[in-house]
């Protein structure tokens, strides 16, 4: 008679799990044609233009409707690109209509309608000061594993066009294979790119023109993006004083190590805004394959040993646990969800703080409020009066009486929000408290 291995039931579970995870992120990449890069020249009335300048550590690729490849080029190549996109009756806010078959259609479809080369600093200097708005706002935006160049483009056309953002917005765009089995690929061409990215952002600091910079960086993007700065920090003795805000987004990000780098950045570094979700099914897989430890887009912001510490930093955090998209694998909700997405554009890009109305969709989004920030959540008047009331006497003076109104168990809410608890026994703790 055949003997079952102790546990093997459970190592067996585990397994079924990260296969159908794996399963699902190979299935959303199937069902529409590559090699969108190749420009449609017509102009079709109705439709609106994203000018996207790009800048890439990929090798390019000999089809100019691929454009760039997943592999690994020499150096930093940068283009400006536009993306036209559909009228808004002809689509959902939140989603990036892909051609089913190519070429596509302007009227249906997200197409590309201009590639130019920017060869020189210069060139990049005259595209930037065409595009910045009138507060001189950047914005620079790092995907995640998984993404061919066009996804990227892609990405974040949408949500720069549905968050209306009155930014000049770039993307930075690195090596991925865009697929599943190729995680440690992808892991490393993050490593491979942080030169890169830190010139970028050195650059766009350095121009006069330039008010302030936002870094958005989604995924394993995360990890890019915060070692950049990291480095950064580490190089010039501090951030570049005009980087105001980071935005990670589902941050595929050791908590840990998350910790260290953000020690890192010195007092002077920029404001964080964290979007996490603990049903996100792309990063239970990344912590699975890294030695189980806890990702920092996964984590419970109410919970210690993260809520003291977070609050002791001054990060905000967006729990969007309870907020459903069409997103299978629960990882892309900041840029689905069209509250997010138009939350990100009317405040968190511009680094205000935030409130249940901005929100407006009461308690499918959970912001938990660390410092001076604000509280989003079931308990809308108190949880978000209750951090300011610190800071502003006449909103003291109206807390009794919310708290009256919204009961004890809202009052036992803002307690634990006002009152910094000192966390013990924790390594992120530990870090963070650096």
């Amino acid at each position: 008679m055949m003997q079952r291995v102790a546990g093997s039931g459970r190592w067996g579970s585990v397994l079924l799990r990260t296969v159908a995870v794996a399963v699902t992120l190979s299935l959303a990449a199937c069902g529409r044609p590559i090699g969108v890069m190749q420009p449609i020249s017509e102009s079709v009335p109705g439709t609106s233009r994203v000018d996207l300048l790009v800048a890439t550590t990929r090798l390019p690729d000999k089809d100019p409707a691929i454009l760039f490849s997943g592999e690994r080029g020499p150096g930093l190549k940068v283009d400006a690109v536009s993306v036209s996109i559909p009228p808004e009756a002809n689509r959902k806010v939140g989603q990036v209509q892909w051609p089913s078959r190519l070429p596509g259609n302007p009227l249906k479809n997200f197409v590309t309608t201009a590639v130019k080369p920017i060869p020189t600093e210069a060139d990049g200097r005259a595209w930037l000061h065409g595009e910045l708005p009138k507060d001189k706002r950047v914005l620079i935006f790092v995907h995640g594993f998984n993404n061919r160049y066009e996804d990227a483009v892609y990405r974040f056309a949408q949500i720069v066009h549905d968050s209306h953002a009155e930014v000049a917005p770039i993307v930075f765009t690195w090596p991925s294979r865009a697929s599943i089995f190729d995680y440690a690929y992808d892991k490393e061409s993050t490593n491979y790119s942080r030169d890169s990215l830190e010139e970028l952002l050195r650059r766009v600091a350095a121009d006069p023109s330039v008010g302030d910079i936002t870094v958005m960086a989604h995924s394993m993007g995360s990890w890019l993006a915060v070692e950049s700065l990291r480095q950064m920090a580490i190089r010039n003795g501090r951030v570049a004083p005009k980087i105001k805000n980071v935005i990670l987004a589902s941050p595929d990000l050791d908590v840990d190590v998350f910790g260290r780098q953000f020690a890192a950045l010195g007092k002077d570094r920029p404001h964080f805004t964290l979007f996490v979700s603990r049903d996100d099914r792309a990063l239970s897989l990344s912590r699975r394959i890294s030695g189980s430890i806890d990702r920092l887009g996964q984590i419970d912001p109410a919970a210690e040993p993260y809520r003291s510490e977070l609050e002791k930093q001054g990060i905000t955090v967006l729990d969007l646990t309870k907020l459903k998209t069409g997103d299978s694998l629960n990882h892309g909700k900041f840029a689905e969800s069209p509250e997010v997405v138009k939350l990100i554009g009317a405040r968190l890009i511009a680094g205000q703080t935030i409130t249940d109305s901005d929100v407006g969709i009461g308690d499918a989004v959970g912001a938990v409020a660390m410092g001076a920030a604000q509280t989003v959540g079931s308990v809308a008047g108190a949880a978000v009066s209750a951090p300011i009331a610190i800071f502003d006497p006449r909103t003291r003076a109206n807390y009794g009486e919310q708290l009256r109104r919204v009961g004890a168990s809202a009052g036992n809410t803002i307690g634990s929000v006002g009152d910094s608890v000192q966390a013990t026994g924790s390594n992120v703790g530990e870090a963070l408290g650096q």
